[in-house]
């Protein structure tokens, strides 16, 4: 108690302005929290008919019926589909992304400002505007209703974003760090895997986590391009209990919860990473 007092104190804070920064601090986290808790008293409500909360009677209601019925009706392959689909979805666009990025960021070449000015532009335009031509080119290779047709536009939205990421946090490594690596006698590849990429960490984390997110929480072309019951991914599954099964809210916010899991655990791996000293032991005197 005293340690508090005397940090507020030497900051020169009165009592009134602390009160009313932690009331507000307190008002936003509480509507930040709310849709959540709002979410896990649907989930563990059987039964639960609309999207409303119901507090005072959670304990009295709760069960895990709804988690049951999620399961009974094939989340479970939606879940395995989903992840197929935002891992292949990861691996492939953070590799395409890092050799992209590299190249612009350390070699002059031709039509280099284009090139990367392009990546910027494709992210102008939503993904409902480029289905017609996604659809007619996927129907031309005989890739619809299939995940390699479906990995295709993914891929293709992803690699934009992680190629301007890490080619900025590529620039932010001295080119004397991969100079020794010559001089010790590596090669282009050899600096690459180990002088870069070990010290851009964070932005690999990042982009990694994005691909991936963007692939497990996309409706609009999953449901465009998958038609087999089996083949749908998570978010195309999901709609399906509010749509066809009539409003079964219950069973929805309990896959909801369910479904949060793989992005948590992700983010919880890849956290270590996204903080950390550029060149942390690039260098030693």
């Amino acid at each position: 108690m005293s340690k508090f007092k005397a940090n507020y104190f030497e900051r020169n804070d009165s009592w009134p302005k602390i009160i009313s920064t932690y009331l507000i601090l307190s008002f936003f986290s509480l509507l930040t929290v709310f849709p959540i808790l709002n979410l896990l008293t649907v989930a563990f409500k059987p039964g639960a008919g609309t999207f409303v909360a119901d507090f005072a009677g959670f304990f009295q209601n709760f069960g895990i019926a709804n988690f049951r019925d999620a399961f009974a009706m094939n989340l479970g392959t939606w879940i395995k589909n989903s992840l197929i689909i935002s891992t292949m979805t990861a691996i492939i666009g953070v590799t395409v992304s890092i050799t992209a990025a590299y190249a612009f960021s350390r070699f002059q070449f031709w039509g280099k400002r284009v090139g990367i000015m392009s990546f910027l532009l494709t992210q102008m335009f939503p993904a409902p505007m480029l289905l017609l031509p996604m659809n007619l080119i996927l129907m031309k290779l005989n890739l619809m209703n299939s995940f390699y047709g479906l990995l295709i536009p993914y891929i293709a939205t992803v690699v934009p974003f992680s190629v301007w990421m890490l080619k900025g946090y590529f620039d932010t490594i001295p080119k004397s760090l991969e100079e020794s690596a010559y001089i010790d006698g590596c090669n282009l590849v050899q600096a690459l895997f180990k002088i870069v990429l070990p010290l851009s960490l964070p932005a690999l984390a990042i982009t990694t986590l994005y691909s991936f997110m963007q692939a497990w929480s996309e409706y609009v072309i999953a449901s465009v391009i998958l038609r087999d019951p089996n083949m749908i991914t998570l978010p195309v599954g999901l709609v399906s209990f509010v749509s066809s099964f009539g409003g079964m809210w219950g069973v929805y916010a309990a896959s909801a919860v369910i479904t949060s899991f793989p992005v948590m655990l992700l983010f919880m791996f890849l956290s270590k990473y996204l903080v950390g000293d550029l060149t942390s032991g690039g260098s030693k005197e």
